[in-house]
């Protein structure tokens, strides 16, 4: 797993051979990353089940409730598939954007 630390969230990427491997150290870094606005983007190298994706959703809800973004990158997806509140998108371009319109809803009360 690669962090890198942006201006205005955190971009983790995966460099694992397996999804499951990725999502552990994904728990074990959480923790770390508690106040932070995040992005993730799964390699589309790396075979995930669209159940896997799931396991992102309540880290997602809870991100949402206090007042954070949280942004999957993945092109393989279809992001219709899922529900609104775990948003995933095919490109670091589209998750920025996601971000901005998430910051300006804070902003706006929404």
């Amino acid at each position: 797993m690669h962090i890198e630390k942006k201006e205005k969230y955190t971009l983790i990427s995966s460099d694992e051979n397996s999804f499951s491997d990725f999502y552990t150290g994904f728990l074990n870094t959480l923790p770390q990353l508690e106040k932070e606005h995040i992005v993730i983007k799964i390699s589309d190298k790396i075979n995930v089940k669209k159940e896997e994706f799931f396991l992102f959703l309540t880290t997602a809800v809870n991100k949402k409730e206090n007042d954070r973004s949280f942004v999957i990158i993945n092109s393989m997806i279809n992001a219709d598939d899922f529900p609104e509140n775990l948003t995933i998108v095919p490109t670091l371009i589209e998750a920025e954007d996601i971000l901005e319109m998430e910051a300006m809803e804070r902003e706006l009360g929404f």
